[in-house]
């Protein structure tokens, strides 16, 4: 039975974390990133890609393949811009 060499990789902290696996024909995305065993990834809470490229948890691995867990981001982007503009808004001199 053939098998397949694969890379997973997430960041976490700042630090990337890399696996490279053999895995048999057939595994999924999410099989892969389970098997990998990286530190402190909460998958369920995490989505999945390729080469950067985002896909399905139940699509199959191909050979090569550079599996990415993506992680949630801490604070919402838009949520960060409006508290820095109101900020800028307060601290602004008040015209007459």
């Amino acid at each position: 039975m053939s098998r397949l060499t694969i890379e997973v990789v997430a960041v976490r902290d700042g630090v990337a974390r890399c696996a490279t696996l053999e895995v048999p024909p057939g595994t999924t995305l999410r099989g892969a990133a389970e098997r990998a065993r990286l530190p402190g990834i909460d998958l369920a809470a995490c989505r999945l890609g390729v080469f950067g490229v985002e896909r399905a948890p139940d699509d199959l691995v191909r050979e090569g393949d550079r599996v990415e867990i993506y992680q949630p981001l801490p604070n919402d982007p838009k949520e960060v811009r409006r508290r820095r503009a109101a900020d800028q808004r307060a601290a602004a001199p008040r015209r007459r």
